[in-house]
């Protein structure tokens, strides 16, 4: 669905391509130290990121794909909202998309932790270690499985990317436009926005919960399913009190 590009998805297009030149300038290293959402007990957390995260992207195809996807649906949604609310929108789901991110990595890095103490090794040594980068890879034979690369990973990984914001927008979408057809690149045939949505929030759910990727690897799949939920939720919320929101006051 090709819309004229409106004026906030044009700001929002043109911040995240600043932000995606500038980090080439100043190095993609300091960049993420300082923009990039970092779990919120590594010293590289701040409270901004949950806001500047989402104008950070680890390369050009990433970018690309999370910009048309704003241009494509955001600009439809802007049209029917206005600048103000769909702003509001797309901020609030980018937002609850690094929360929820953010509460599956604590869930994981308490769950490593949990094993570790149980097994002799202290809670400060354990941090001290994840943040002087220190990895033993004993660790890895003690707990078995995906335990401590989860671990690691949610201490170490930060996450970046408009697509927890793109995810609400397509649920957004989905409720404004339910019969759209819509397509992917690897299925050459049009779905319907209202069944298009679900199956891709439930491939990033499969993805997320086995750990096996169907897009490839490095992706926050539970932050796709954070934007998607507070999405939802707002959508749900706003269809409530339509009647409220339009009624005339005498």
């Amino acid at each position: 669905m090709m819309n004229s590009m409106t004026d906030t998805v044009k700001h929002l297009i043109t911040i995240n391509i600043i932000f995606f030149v500038g980090t080439l300038i100043i190095g993609e290293t300091i960049g993420l130290d300082y923009f990039a959402l970092h779990f919120f007990e590594n010293p590289k957390f701040t409270y901004w990121q949950f806001v500047s995260y989402m104008f950070m992207h680890g390369g050009f195809m990433h970018i690309l794909f999370n910009m048309y996807g704003l241009y494509a649906f955001g600009s439809a949604l802007e049209q029917m909202w206005g600048s103000y609310k769909f702003l509001f929108f797309y901020l609030s789901c980018g937002i609850g998309a690094g929360l929820i991110h953010t509460g599956v990595n604590y869930y994981y890095f308490q769950k490593g932790v949990q094993f570790l103490t149980e097994n002799g090794m202290g809670a400060e040594d354990i941090k001290m270690l994840l943040t002087q980068g220190k990895y033993s890879m004993n660790f890895h034979h003690l707990m078995g499985g995906n335990t401590v690369t989860n671990m690691f990973g949610a201490f170490s990984t930060p996450a970046v990317g408009a697509s927890g914001a793109i995810y609400g927008i397509l649920v957004a979408f989905a409720f404004m436009f339910p019969n759209a057809e819509l397509m992917l690149l690897f299925i050459p045939f049009p779905i319907k926005a209202k069944y298009f949505v679900p199956g891709l929030l439930l491939m990033d759910l499969f993805s997320g919960v086995t750990g096996q990727s169907i897009f490839g690897g490095g992706i926050a799949h539970f932050a796709h399913i954070g934007g998607a939920l507070f999405g939802f939720i707002i959508m749900w919320y706003w269809k409530k009190n339509e009647f409220n929101n339009n009624r005339w006051d005498i």
